[in-house]
């Protein structure tokens, strides 16, 4: 009898403790039901409208910076070099000596040329002189005259070679890195340095074909580098290749830039903007107020809904060109509508928001 009161008393005890237990969960679980079915607070967001620009038309490509003269300089005669006459990283005018080669053996010969010729120039003299008393006769005149010539020629051949000892600068430029020492024996065509004519300077890419009744010479183009990304460079079109490629159906362009301050280096990769002499009327937005995706873009529209509330409304827009930050949206968007200036994805269509303040707004435009 005993043990079959413990018994109960053990089944209500766990009763009580079970009941209350089960109790508690009910009452947390009516409370998440209360809390979920009031109606979630208002998003705060910050808002712009759209507006309307005047862009004027652009075709963007990529393509690389060039330099109008670029060449590594190298000696046309092998020899060993005397003197270096310059620095990596000068600046040169055209004429200014580089480097001499050992030129002893090329002088001798010079003299040696000169002699011969000083003697071929006596005698056709004195044949020249005895000619016109019928002293000579007039192959012998010839004769004296063409030893004359040859040997003048020969002179000429010698002070050209000689001048091949000193390695000149071709045009103005800047010079590159040295690639040669005091000393060093070069063979015929060593390079020695690069040089570089750096102002102006060529920017050449290609456009499709489709593009070329939209390009012409003097249209004005803008070139960005990743070397100098918050700088645009001004210049225009000055030449456009006269073929297609049929391989790929693109034409080559060339632009001509001013680079005074040098930022601008031959081989960068550019980006390459190529406008057009038009204006056109375009809706702009933030670019933080558009949401790109694989399968869309979209804005977030602020509307009133029946009950007075605002709203967002998700609408799918076209976009075209990014300019200053500012998107163009060809299609989906009106001028004056107003739209989430950021902050999309915490938003969905339909929820109500409130707007932080129109110092927002004015900020955003």
């Amino acid at each position: 009898m005993r043990t079959a009161s413990r018994f109960v008393i053990v089944i209500i005890f766990l009763g009580v403790v079970l009941g209350g237990i089960f109790g508690y969960k009910f009452y947390e679980f009516g409370q998440m039901q209360e809390m979920f079915s009031q109606p979630q607070p208002p998003a705060i967001i910050s808002v712009t409208d759209a507006t309307t620009e005047n862009w004027q038309p652009s075709i963007k490509a990529v393509g690389s910076v060039n330099a109008i003269n670029g060449i590594e300089v190298a000696n046309e005669v092998p020899g060993v070099i005397e003197s270096i006459n310059f620095e990596s990283g000068d600046t040169v005018q055209k004429g200014d000596v580089l480097i001499r080669l050992d030129a002893a053996i090329d002088e001798a010969a010079l003299r040696t040329r000169r002699a011969e010729a000083q003697l071929a120039e006596q005698e056709f003299k004195r044949v020249s002189d005895l000619l016109p008393k019928r002293a000579v006769s007039q192959s012998q005149y010839d004769e004296a005259k063409a030893n004359y010539d040859a040997a003048r020629a020969r002179v000429n051949e010698a002070e050209a070679q000689l001048s091949k000892k000193v390695i000149r600068a071709p045009f103005d430029g800047t010079l590159g890195i040295r690639m040669v020492d005091q000393g060093q024996y070069l063979p015929t065509g060593t390079p020695i340095v690069e040089i570089n004519m750096l102002n102006p300077i060529y920017v050449d890419y290609t456009l499709s074909e489709k593009y070329l009744p939209e390009v012409d010479r003097g249209y004005p183009v803008t070139v960005t580098v990743a070397a100098v990304p918050d700088e645009a460079f001004s210049g225009e079109v000055s030449a456009i290749n006269t073929s297609v490629n049929p391989e790929t159906r693109t034409v080559r362009i060339r632009a001509t830039l001013n680079n005074e301050d040098g930022k601008l280096r031959p081989g960068m990769f550019a980006t390459i903007q190529t406008g057009q002499p038009r204006d056109n009327e375009v809706v702009t937005v933030p670019r933080t107020a558009i949401s790109y995706n694989t399968y869309g873009n979209f804005v977030f529209t602020v509307k009133e809904n029946d009950d007075g509330e605002l709203v967002v409304e998700r609408r799918t827009v076209t976009t075209g060109e990014v300019r200053n930050e500012r998107a163009a949206v060809l299609s989906g968007l009106e001028s004056g509508e107003t739209v989430v200036a950021k902050g999309l994805l915490r938003l969905r269509a339909g929820q109500r928001v409130e707007i932080q303040d129109e110092s927002g707004r004015e900020a955003s435009e």
